[in-house]
């Protein structure tokens, strides 16, 4: 069975480490805030300004004029901070984030990543991803396997314009989480009740399996 957005979240959410630094771009990635295992204390950055973001807020208790870079209410950990986006972007371009986790529309078996346009469509700008692919230390991407067509976004070559090359280190989609090395795609877990078959029929790139591929676990 196919994950849910929460799902992709909460196992990402299981790559952070004590202390990271962490970029959470829009869409999927920011529910990744919801799912940050105890015991551990990562530190959440927006590109709009703020350092020490928290869960989404509890119904009713929302503040209009705390948002995250996608315009979502958020929460602010004791200890946040907020800034110009010239110094967001000085923390960025400066190698200061630890991990990015970003959606897609593509991404190849070498790790190149498409993110921000698709020609025909209107597009305020590019935003912060290309910064990000550019200096962040680790880059997760969060996306769906297929299209609503069913057709593969885990490609061979990317189809629209480029954000980054070689830069993604792994994938989690509603499928499978999927690390990229000089071999391609290299299956690591399957979601629960999804086979081997059912991905590889999903992926264009060149897809890796190594023994036996275990199902994601969630607490």
């Amino acid at each position: 069975m196919a994950l849910s957005k929460e799902q992709i979240a909460q196992r990402i959410a299981q790559e952070l480490e004590d202390g990271y630094y962490v970029n959470l771009g829009i869409g999927i990635p920011t529910l990744v805030a919801n799912y940050v295992p105890e015991g551990i204390e990562v530190i959440l950055q927006s590109e709009n300004g703020m350092l020490g973001m928290g869960q989404f807020p509890e119904k009713g208790k929302a503040d209009a004029d705390l948002i995250n870079a996608g315009k979502q209410t958020v929460t602010i950990l004791p200890g946040g901070s907020f800034f110009d986006s010239a110094a967001s972007f000085g923390m960025i371009r400066g190698g200061h984030v630890d991990l990015t986790v970003l959606g897609a529309f593509e991404v190849t078996d070498q790790g190149d990543i498409a993110s921000w346009k698709i020609p025909g469509k209107m597009v305020k700008g590019m935003g912060g991803a290309m910064d990000l692919v550019a200096s962040a230390k680790n880059i997760i991407v969060a996306m769906q396997h297929t299209s609503k067509d069913g057709q593969s976004k885990l490609l061979k070559e990317c189809t629209l314009p480029l954000t980054g090359v070689k830069c993604v280190k792994k994938i989690v989609t509603d499928l499978a989480v999927i690390e990229i090395t000089d071999e391609g795609f290299v299956l690591l877990e399957r979601a629960p009740g999804v086979s081997v078959e059912e991905i590889k029929a999903a992926t264009e790139g060149r897809l890796v399996v190594k023994g036996e591929v275990p199902e994601m676990a969630f607490s």
